[in-house]
């Protein structure tokens, strides 16, 4: 029987529990996942790179009591990381109707690239739904109380990032 992989890929500068929601219902999709953090120059990330990696190999770590999971960093065009990686399906997680314009449009544009591979749509939970990774940075950056947006770990890297 074929390996059923999905790549979860986001910047995830920090990780949130809405990202977390996300990762915790792509594992039930496939029977390995590979969580690729975005390189992404554009957004002048907050974390490192490696600082992102381990924040997020710190959250996957039970699930790999389950599935198989691996945290690679990743720069390009995603449709052919995930090729490289030998994924069939791209997740992405969706909070609101502005995030399905722009979601929309990247699923037509990699099915055009290969359509062999497909993007499953997961709907935030309800409860995550308003959390943005930048919103959380400015909640922190201006002394909030973050930890119901995040985990332990990652309120305590953002404190000590503003402090």
């Amino acid at each position: 029987m074929t390996k059923r992989i999905a790549l979860y890929p986001g910047t995830f500068d920090p990780m949130t529990l809405g990202h977390l929601d996300i990762l915790k219902r792509a594992s039930t999709l496939c029977d390995k996942l590979v969580v690729a953090v975005a390189i992404n120059r554009n957004k002048n990330p907050l974390f490192s790179l490696d600082e992102r990696v381990e924040m997020v190999e710190n959250v996957v770590s039970p699930f790999r009591e389950r599935i198989e999971v691996e945290v690679k960093p990743f720069e390009g065009l995603l449709i052919h990381y995930t090729e490289q990686v030998g994924a069939t399906m791209i997740v992405r997680g969706l909070r609101a109707v502005s995030d399905f314009e722009y979601e929309f449009q990247m699923a037509g544009m990699n099915d055009r690239l290969n359509p062999n591979i497909e993007t499953v749509f997961l709907m935030a939970d309800p409860q995550y739904q308003t959390i943005a990774s930048r919103l959380v940075k400015e909640i922190a950056r201006l002394g909030g109380n973050v930890s119901q947006f995040v985990t332990p770990e990652v309120e305590y890297r953002l404190k000590d990032k503003f402090t």
